[in-house]
């Protein structure tokens, strides 16, 4: 891939999903963590392959999850994740239903809502822009309208365009990113779009307590500068490290998300921060952290996928359903009591 930037043929300068690289773009490291990863990614192909057997189902197992854990080939990425979150399921026993949803009658606010949002959706991704044939503006428009009013209780909230345009450049299929959606919101992320926030505020309070346990100093520091949770990490979890990391360590860190449910993104967040643990320790005021916590989603550790993945089953060591599940009720409790 040789030439410069102004000879640079423009399929480099866009990605495989849509989205436009930024002017600093290290394509050099990229080019070489990315032939290293091609044969992975063709080692992987050739087991997927072996285990479907051209088969369109796959039970849960030991073997799965591990298969997951190292990454779905994106020819079968959207199969698995409609399989092992529920989606395909729900989808097949309610036939019809997604298409009801967008031919009924409609709340004039929502739409107005998720309207507006439109254009904001992925300015740098040539997918999403009026002038694409066919434009995914209008997949995700139906996608969102459908969702508000099958989820009246949330509606729409801001980040949830995102997760579904992520959810529909995967599987090409409106249907399907409704479900996808729907495994997300409804079960996944335990009531994090909802008015109130709830779960999503508790998700926070949840990662201090565990970088409590996890990270103390870093804890410390948060603390000693009155940085709250929320002003560094909402965005890794609104929209679940979108714009955050690179994309295909998203798809990655969503592989596993479907199957291992919302613990994945305390695993995540808990590499970030112990991985850098020293270059976070650095700063000596509030600006500073703030910065740092942007700093430590950019530069090889996140773009090399696979290393990544690895380490986030490794670095943050045990880290139970049932830990999560009795910080989730004290940090709840405690955010009540404060009204």
């Amino acid at each position: 891939m040789a030439g410069t930037e102004g000879g640079r043929d423009w399929a480099y300068r866009v990605d495989p999903y849509g989205f436009e690289r930024p002017d600093d773009f290290d394509y050099a490291s990229y080019e070489a963590f990315f032939s290293r990863y091609l044969v992975v990614l063709t080692r992987r192909a050739i087991k997927w392959s072996k285990l479907l057997k051209g088969k369109n189902s796959i039970q849960k197992s030991l073997k799965v999850k591990r298969y997951i854990r190292k990454g779905i080939p994106n020819e079968h990425r959207a199969l698995i994740w409609m399989i092992v979150s529920g989606a395909q399921a729900n989808m097949e026993q309610n036939p019809g239903y997604y298409h009801r949803l967008l031919e009924g009658e409609k709340n004039d606010k929502l739409v107005e809502a998720i309207k507006t949002d439109m254009n904001r959706t992925f300015p740098d991704n040539i997918k999403f822009r009026q002038t694409a044939d066919p434009c995914l503006q209008d997949t995700l428009y139906n996608v969102l309208v459908a969702y508000g009013h099958h989820n009246k209780a949330v509606g729409y909230c801001q980040g949830m365009n995102f997760i579904a345009g992520y959810l529909i450049l995967i599987t090409k299929n409106e249907e399907e990113s409704f479900w996808l959606l729907d495994a997300l919101i409804g079960r996944i992320l335990p009531d994090y779009y909802s008015p109130a926030m709830m779960g999503l505020k508790t998700d926070q309070e949840v990662l201090g307590e565990l970088v409590k346990l996890k990270v103390p100093a870093v804890a410390e520091l948060m603390e000693r500068h009155g940085v709250m949770w929320t002003l560094v990490v909402s965005r890794w979890f609104i929209c679940l490290f979108i714009d955050i990391l690179p994309v295909e360590t998203v798809l990655r860190i969503w592989d596993c998300l479907f199957y291992e449910g919302s613990k994945i993104i305390f695993r995540v967040a808990l590499t970030l921060i112990k991985q850098h643990q020293a270059f976070i320790l650095e700063a000596t005021n509030f600006p500073d952290i703030c910065d740092k916590f942007k700093q430590i989603t950019k530069g090889t550790f996140v773009t090399e996928c696979h290393t990544f993945m690895q380490k986030i089953f490794t670095e943050p060591g045990t880290l139970s359903m049932t830990t999560i599940d009795k910080l989730r009720e004290t940090c709840r409790e405690k955010l009540l009591s404060q009204g």
